[in-house]
């Protein structure tokens, strides 16, 4: 990655932050964070044959779109009486409203890919298990674990890294589905095997490289083959940062990997003052004045 990119890093940080949130956010009536939602809908829907390009632009416009509207989505405008193209509408116009900093090529693909989302069927045993699988966090070997609450799981960051990988491919000149791909498949031996974070990865040794492949081979050999091929093509671009593709998908990684720890330290340091004064908490309106009287005669 050369330094001319890092201008573009830098304007996409709170785009990405923004999509990250999408972890611990979730809606009634769907288990799980609308992350993992969009983790089994992806594999799903590679699994049933879709095209990976109209998976990868769909999901990560889909991603993009939530920042703003979080659980609302085509499905619930559509059940609510909107017409579909009024549905379509709402989404653009989020996805619009944050995404100035996208590549101006892959923002027009992907706001068209808005409508090319679609339901699917249940997600695969993999997805289910790696949705169920906390990841480990930030720990260090010798040193004692750090433990936030709550753990975020490993469809939580692959779907996220995914979604990431895609946006940044055209900073480093990568085509923006094969970074999703990877992002999505990276943890696939975390479907048997637990998290204990880069201190166990250490433990384990000169064995943890067998370790890995042999399961991340038996969750391959479950899925068609074809796109089990596919992936296993992607999948080798995680050894180095050389390619453009390698380096979409190592940059979104890391950039997840950090993010995450940023929101545990935000979270741990907002105050009461952040929602009443810099969010407007209490927001303008017809009873905004008397919202004030009563937090003022409650001394808060």
């Amino acid at each position: 990655m050369t330094t001319t990119a890092l201008p573009a890093l830098a304007a996409l940080r709170p785009l990405l932050a923004g999509i990250g949130d999408a972890k611990r956010i979730r809606v009634a009536g769907a288990h799980g964070s609308l992350a993992e939602q969009a983790f089994g809908r992806a594999w799903a829907r590679l699994v049933q044959g879709e095209d990976a390009a109209s998976v990868a632009l769909s999901e990560t416009a889909a991603a993009v779109a939530r920042v703003r509207l979080a659980g609302i989505d085509a499905t619930v405008l559509t059940g609510a009486g909107l017409a579909e193209d009024e549905a379509q509408q709402v989404l653009r116009r989020a996805f619009d409203e944050v995404a100035g900093a996208v590549d101006a090529g892959l923002a027009e693909q992907l706001r068209t890919a808005l409508a090319a989302q679609r339901p699917a069927g249940p997600p695969p045993p993999l997805a289910v298990s790696l949705n169920a699988q906390p990841r480990a966090g930030a720990t260090s070997p010798g040193k004692p674990r750090v433990v936030v609450e709550p753990p975020e799981s490993h469809g939580d960051h692959c779907l996220t890294v995914a979604v990431y990988g895609c946006l940044l491919a055209p900073v480093v000149g990568a085509d923006p589905v094969a970074p999703f791909l990877v992002g999505l498949a990276h943890h696939l031996h975390n479907v048997a095997l637990p998290d204990a974070g880069f201190a166990g990865e250490v433990l384990l040794g000169g064995a943890l490289d067998r370790v890995i492949g042999t399961l991340e081979e038996r969750e391959l050999a479950a899925l068609p083959t074809p796109l089990a091929a596919r992936l296993r093509e992607v999948l080798l671009l995680r050894g180095d940062a050389v390619a453009p593709e390698s380096q979409a998908f190592h940059a979104a990684d890391v950039l997840d990997r950090v993010l995450q720890v940023h929101h545990h330290a935000q979270a741990a340091a907002f105050t009461a003052a952040q929602a009443l004064d810099d969010l407007e908490l209490v927001h303008a309106g017809p009873v905004q004045a008397f919202h004030l009287d009563v937090l003022t005669a409650a001394g808060l």
